[in-house]
This record gives C-alpha cells, structure tokens and sequence, in this order.
C-alpha cells in the first residue's frame, strides 16, 4: 500500500512546490514610464524610426520575434529501480515568428504532449541526473525541446527557452 502511496505524494509535494515557486518568483508586471515630451530638436530620422515602430509589423517578419511563455510546468518524475526519486520541474516558452501567439496557444496541447515526450526520454537517458544543469548536459535536451516545437508548429518556431528548471530529490 505504501508503494503505490509514496510516489503519489511526491508527486503533489513536487506539484506544489512548484506552483508556489512559481508564485513567488514570477516576475513583476513592467511598469509605464511617462516619456519627456519631444521637443523641437528631435530629427526627422528619430520621427520616422518612431512612425516606423509605431505601425505594427508584418507576420513573420525576418529577424523579429516574440516569446510565448506555456501556462503550466513540466513535472517530470526521475524513476529509478521502480519508485520515483526526484522530480524535475521546468517552465519552458516558445520563441516564434512576430504574430504567431494564438496559434501557439491553440497547438499547446500537441506541444506540451511532444515536449513531455522529450522530456521523459531525457529523464530516461539520465540527462537529468549529476550535474544536469552543465551547458554539455543540457545541448541534447535542447536540441530535443526544438526539434519538437518545429514538428508541431512548422518554420515559425525558431527556438525553446528553459526559463525554470529545478529537481528535488526525494
């Protein structure tokens, strides 16, 4: 009875800590700063490059992206010899083509389905294990985490940001 209970609780406790840190550490809101009026020495390249930014860019233009940062995070439980010994916690955001936020939302499931795959076969490889967060141990998960998104999305992923990882071992 213990066995099936153990893992179940680890869990939740992994869950949870995870949510409250990511409570606790999400980023405040940026605040508006009031811009000094313009005055009559601006030039006429700084108002065009202002007319410039003001127009919203075309989809997918080259060389601008945005960031799409997933609702929730990736709990990955580290089994060995059959019971779950650590958890590996992980917020991960997509960078995309400039405009391609709701379709990234409206993929999310197929995403976070692909990117768990690859998480678990790393998890599975031991690429969680040691000194897992070493830039050498971390390429192959990138690389992995990429080459789903592109799957899923087409061209307009450009790349897969680990912006959270922690493990707690049990």
């Amino acid at each position: 009875m213990l066995r099936l209970i153990l893992p179940i609780l680890l869990l939740l406790a992994g869950l949870g800590a995870g949510v409250g840190a990511g409570v606790l550490l999400r980023a405040p809101a940026p605040e508006e700063t009031a811009e000094p009026e313009n005055t009559e020495a601006e030039t006429e390249t700084e108002a065009e490059a202002e007319t410039d930014t003001a127009r919203p860019p075309e989809q997918g233009a080259p060389g601008q992206s945005e960031f799409v940062r997933l609702n929730n995070q990736f709990i990955v439980p580290i089994v060995r010899d059959g019971t779950v010994r650590s958890l590996v916690i992980l917020s991960l955001s997509v960078e995309v083509d400039l405009g391609n936020t709701e379709l990234v939302f409206s993929q999310e499931p197929r995403l976070r389905d692909s990117f768990l795959q690859v998480l678990f076969a790393h998890a599975n490889a031991g690429g969680f294990d040691g000194g897992f967060t070493q830039a050498i141990a971390m390429d192959p998960l990138r690389v992995g985490l990429r080459d789903a998104a592109t799957q899923v999305l087409g061209a307009i992923a450009r790349d897969v940001l680990i912006i959270d990882i922690t493990r707690q071992d049990a």
